[in-house]
């Protein structure tokens, strides 16, 4: 069955004339294809030759080829000695998409915390932010650069599954000197981010059901891994001395969240008995503590508290740390320290779970952190965020009407501030018109209902001089003015 003429030379002259951008092939392929599915070209039609269609269109007979070659690889045109025909194809479903409120996400899913949401730039009081401007770009910059001048091509394959270890080596020695953990590059595990750390924990050591231990108020990120994982989560009740639990659990828990030295997000800190209670009980019930120490650096009123993972030998604990806090977020750059034991035997699991990736970033890293770079950017950021906190509670003092009580300023990069009967969602909702991210306290909890209700205002990424007129904008949304009054 032949095409008339005038219909297909038509169907490739309207193409052609609205081409726009596109190559001449990409154009008469489109065209062709397009036909074909909607049925303008039907089964067996065959059409004119190469030579013929070429002289027609008055464009290069390669060109008609190309796109006729093309058509037939991917199977819409079977070509032979006699020219080109249209294959049989099936006809095509119109099938109209469902409505979004129609498609139901696993039931692991929709029990999911709301992430927050990521602006950028990040809004001021945005929780967990560090003062990107202050970080050394261009020293950072030739640091990328001294990697790729002296590693070069070699870097472009894929590295170890684990990481770099010039860079594991770097933290561990920078571990053992500030956090009191001291351990081999070997068990260290560079991961993108905290969060994929915590992924990679409910692979290696839960199975779906099991029971998870998780603070509460607590780390939306904690709550997502759980639950994606199919575990059980109890949540642990917070108090002045940090994470209370029961020492005669009725169910025993397979993974223990916690961060202890600067609890997320009411900054408490786990005192020492209840430390050496939690490993003791972890290690009598064969549990794995997984200790979150996200901002730990940045402690003001005492020297740095060392970690969990550092305080008896074998300890069940596996530590997370992220450089997104005390750098920048975008660097995706965390870390997992595990006993020996467990890392020689998650080492063929890891293999098999990470791919490794961002080498030029992890060696410019390594150089960052072994030339001391690192320890005199922390220094630096700690006396700023010391300051700013500082000012954020004269603030809070000063221009924060409604009655109130701040937690958390041992350290850090937030404050948390409970202001009893108010709806601190609507209040975080409405505070984004005057540019502002304050998080809701009460979207920690678990059961947001029977939690306590306020603002988390992160303070790193927030200059001093927006605190004054930031905390006014709250107070006016907290308590907005009866009608006569100014």
């Amino acid at each position: 069955m032949n095409i008339p003429d005038d219909a297909f030379y038509g169907l490739l002259t309207r193409a052609l004339q609205r081409r726009g951008g596109q190559t001449l092939q990409r154009t008469l392929y489109h065209a062709l294809r397009g036909a074909m599915l909607d049925g303008s070209l039907q089964a067996h039609s065959r059409l004119p030759g190469s030579r013929a269609i070429a002289l027609r269109l008055r464009v290069s007979r390669n060109t008609i080829n190309a796109a006729l070659e093309q058509l037939a690889t991917e199977g819409y045109l079977l070509r032979d000695r006699l020219g080109s025909r249209v294959a049989q194809l099936p006809a095509a479903a119109d099938v109209a998409p469902p409505p979004a409120e129609k498609i139901v996400l696993p039931a692991r899913l929709q029990q999911l915390p709301p992430g927050p949401r990521r602006d950028s730039p990040a809004l001021a009081f945005t929780p967990g932010t560090p003062a990107v401007n202050y970080f050394p770009l261009p020293l950072w910059r030739r640091l990328l650069d001294r990697v790729l001048r002296e590693e070069g091509s070699a870097l472009l394959g894929y590295g170890d599954s684990a990481g770099e270890w010039p860079l594991r080596a770097a933290i561990a020695r920078h571990l053992a000197l500030s956090r009191g953990i001291h351990c081999d590059a070997g068990q260290v595990v560079i991961t993108e981010g905290a969060l994929e750390g915590l992924n990679l924990c409910t692979h290696l050591l839960s199975e779906a059901g099991d029971v998870a231990w998780l603070e509460d108020p607590g780390y939306f990120g904690a709550r997502s891994a759980f639950l994606t994982a199919g575990l059980r989560i109890k949540t642990m009740a917070i108090d002045d001395e940090g994470m209370a639990f029961p020492g005669d659990a009725p169910e025993i828990p397979r993974l223990i969240f916690t961060s202890p030295s600067h609890q997320y997000p009411t900054g408490k800190l786990l005192s020492a008995s209840r430390r050496l209670a939690l490993l003791t009980f972890a290690s009598e019930q064969g549990a794995w503590i997984i200790e979150d120490d996200y901002d730990s650096e940045f402690r003001y009123s005492s020297e740095p508290i060392p970690a969990m993972l550092g305080m008896v030998k074998n300890a069940p604990v596996v530590y997370l740390g992220t450089f997104s806090k005390t750098l920048f977020p975008s660097l995706r750059i965390g870390f997992m320290v595990m006993p020996q034991a467990l890392a020689v035997a998650a080492q063929p699991a890891i293999r098999a779970l990470l791919r490794g990736g961002h080498r030029t970033e992890q060696r410019a890293l390594a150089w960052f952190i072994e030339e001391g770079h690192y320890a005199r950017h922390l220094a630096a950021m700690r006396r700023l965020y010391r300051r700013r906190q500082a000012q954020l509670c004269d603030a809070l003092a000063q221009e924060l009407a409604v009655p109130h009580r701040i937690h958390g300023g041992e350290g850090g990069l937030h404050l948390m501030v409970e202001i009893a009967g108010i709806d601190d969602v609507q209040v975080a909702e409405r505070a984004r018109q005057y540019q502002l991210a304050p998080a809701a306290l009460s979207r920690f909890y678990l059961n947001p209902q029977s939690g306590k209700t306020g603002l988390v205002l992160g303070y790193g990424n927030t200059s001093a001089s927006q605190f004054a007129p930031a905390v006014r904008a709250l107070n006016r949304i907290i308590t907005p003015p009866r009608r006569g009054q100014g």
